[in-house]
C-alpha cells in the first residue's frame, strides 16, 4: 500500500524482528557504519520455543560478534550423549580449525535479548513493542520502501530485512509463500526442576515411539544450569503419522518413562509445554525480491538434519549484511539492485547442496522401518557415529580429514536446495 512517508525514524535499513537473525543482521550492518532500525513486536525478556542448545557452529557466531559467553548463565557442554537401540554413549564435539570444540546452553528467554543488546552496542537502534503490519511499496517500481505498524505509524528505509520468523508477514505481503516440497518440523518443550540441570553433554534420544510406530525425530534433555532441564522433542512431517500426533501428549508420555530420580514429573514442571514450527531447507524463496531481504526462519534457514536454526539465523544475517552494505555503497540504483539480486545465489552456494542432502535424509527416515534400521545398525559403530555427528551438525573443515572431505564433496555434487 502507499502510505505517507514518516520522518521520525528513517534509516538506511529496517530490520523487522530482533531474534538471532535480525540482531545479527543489525550488528553487522551497524558495524559497517549504516543507520539500522530494528523493530521487534514483543518486549524483552520474552519467551521463545527452543531447545536452548547451541552447537559449536552457533558458538562461533557469538564469538565473532563479541558476545561475552564467559559471563553468568552460559553453560558449556562437551558434545552429544546419544541414546538409542539399547545403547548410550558420548560423542565429543569434533576438534576443528573452523569451529570451537564446545557447545553452550542458554535459555531463549534472555539469549535473544543479549544478542539484540549486542547489536545496539554496535550502533543499531531497537524499538520494542512495535508490530509491523504491512509493507510500503513504491508506486512505480513495486519495491518495498518501508513498513507500516499496527499502531498506525510508518517507517521508511532504503532496504528492508524480514527477520520475523516462520509466519513472516513481510514475505507474504511481497508474494513469497512457503514451498510445499520442503520438510517442516515441529518442536515442543518444557522445563523441569531436575538434578540433570548441570550435565556436561547435550542428550539426544533417537527413539520416539507412538505405540508401535518409530517416529522420524528425536527427544532431548539439555541441562540449563539453573536447577532446571529443558526437555523436548522434535518431529518431522515426512511420515504419515505426523498429522495425527498430539505432540504435547507425546512429550508427556515420553517423559513418564524416564527414571523417577530425574524429576521429569508434572509437579516439577516449571513452564507449560509450548510448541513451534521449524521451517527447513530454504522453504521460502527467493531470499531477495524488490528491496526485501530474507534471513533466518523467514527464509526457512533451518538445518533439516538436526533442526538447528540459531547458527544459520546468525550466519544468514551476517551474509545479508555484507551484501546490503556493498549494495548501498553502489552509485546507481541498477548497481545496487544487481548486487542485492546476487544474495539468493550466495546462500545457495553456501548451504544449498547441504540442505538438499538434509532433505533426502529426512525423506528417507520418514519411510516405515528405515529409522529403526538406522538406529539398530549405525549406533553400535563409534566411527560411523562420529561421521554422523559431523554430517548432521554441519561441522567440517574445508581441508580436514577424510570424513570432512566426503561431507564437503557430497554437499557440492548434489543440486542446491
Amino acid at each position: 500500500m502507499t502510505v505517507p512517508a514518516a520522518t521520525q525514524a528513517d534509516a538506511d535499513v529496517i530490520v523487522v524482528g530482533a531474534g538471532p537473525a535480525g540482531s545479527a543482521t543489525a550488528y553487522y550492518l551497524a558495524s559497517a557504519g549504516l543507520d539500522v532500525l530494528v523493530l521487534e513486536k514483543t518486549r524483552f525478556p520474552r519467551e521463545k520455543v527452543c531447545g536452548d542448545g547451541l552447537t559449536p557452529r552457533a558458538v562461533k557466531q557469538l564469538l565473532n560478534m563479541g558476545v561475552d559467553i564467559d559471563g553468568p548463565g552460559w553453560i558449556r557442554n562437551k558434545g552429544l550423549r546419544v541414546v538409542g537401540g539399547g545403547l548410550r554413549f558420548e560423542l565429543d564435539w569434533p576438534q576443528l580449525r573452523s569451529f570451537p570444540d564446545f557447545g553452550l546452553v542458554r535459555t531463549r528467554k534472555d539469549f535473544d535479548q543479549i544478542v539484540a543488546a549486542n547489536a545496539v552496542k554496535a550502533g543499531a537502534r531497537l524499538m520494542e513493542g512495535v508490530t509491523v503490519s504491512g509493507a510500503i511499496l513504491d508506486d512505480r517500481s513495486g519495491h518495498i520502501v518501508g513498513v507500516t505498524t499496527k499502531d498506525g505509524r510508518s517507517f521508511r528505509s532504503r532496504i528492508v530485512v524480514a527477520a520475523d520468523g516462520n509466519s513472516t508477514r513481510l514475505a507474504l505481503a511481497m508474494g513469497l509463500h512457503k514451498r510445499p516440497d520442503r520438510p517442516m518440523g515441529v518442536a515442543v518443550r518444557t522445563y523441569y526442576e531436575s538434578p540433570r540441570h548441570d550435565d556436561d553433554y547435550l542428550e539426544i534420544w533417537l527413539e520416539l515411539w507412538d505405540g508401535d510406530t518409530l517416529l522420524p525425530g528425536y527427544g532431548w534433555v539439555f541441562g540449563v544450569g539453573d536447577g532446571t532441564a529443558n526437555v523436548g522433542l522434535g518431529l518431522l512431517n515426512t511420515s504419515e503419522a505426523f498429522k495425527h500426533i498430539d505432540y504435547r501428549d507425546l512429550l508427556r508420555r515420553w517423559t513418564k518413562n524416564m527414571p523417577e530420580e530425574w524429576g521429569f514429573a508434572e509437579g516439577n514442571m516449571t513452564a507449560p509445554i509450548r510448541g513451534a514450527a521449524l521451517p527447513m531447507a530454504f522453504n521460502r524463496q527467493p531470499h531477495y525480491t524488490r528491496g526485501l531481504v530474507l534471513v533466518g526462519d523467514s527464509g526457512g534457514a533451518i538445518n533439516p538434519f538436526n533442526g538447528e536454526g540459531i547458527a544459520y539465523a546468525m550466519e544468514t544475517g551476517e551474509i545479508a549484511a555484507e551484501v546490503i552494505a556493498k549494495a548501498l555503497r553502489q552509485s546507481t540504483p541498477a548497481q545496487r539492485e544487481r548486487m542485492l539480486r546476487a544474495y539468493p545465489k550466495i546462500l545457495k552456494d553456501a548451504y544449498g547442496g547441504y540442505f538438499t542432502l538434509g532433505r533426502l535424509f529426512v525423506e528417507a527416515i520418514g519411510q516405515p522401518g528405515l529409522m529403526s534400521f538406522g538406529v539398530r545398525h549405525a549406533l553400535p559403530h563409534p566411527r560411523l557415529m562420529r561421521f554422523a555427528l559431523k554430517l548432521l551438525g554441519n561441522l567440517t573443515d574445508r581441508r580436514g580429514d577424510a570424513s570432512d572431505r566426503i561431507i564437503n564433496a557430497l554437499s557440492k555434487v548434489v543440486p542446491p536446495a
